[in-house]
């Protein structure tokens, strides 16, 4: 489950960066909403994922609340989901 939820995490802060940094631009400086379409339900799943795979880690992992709150919190920055490895235990 550990190494589901850093796929997960990884992929969900690459489609996060994506949205964000290069579909979102493009849709207002270009008016082409495609890239968003293309990247908004995956990333929407992915997110969804993340933070199931989080919920069912809680107990696993032994995370305080804060430190659940943290991981999921790490879902809504850019580049937060990276350094989720931290609050992992093998």
């Amino acid at each position: 489950m550990i190494n589901l939820f850093k796929i997960v995490s990884l992929l969900e802060g690459v489609s996060y960066i994506l949205l964000l940094f290069i579909a979102t631009p493009i849709k207002y400086m270009y008016d082409n909403p495609t890239y968003v379409q293309w990247l908004g339900m995956p990333h929407g799943l992915l997110f969804v994922a993340y933070i199931m795979l989080a919920f069912f880690l809680w107990e696993s992992q032994k995370w305080s609340a804060k430190e659940f709150f943290i991981v999921c919190l790490l879902s809504l920055l850019p580049f937060g989901t990276f350094f989720v490895g931290k609050y992992l235990k093998e």
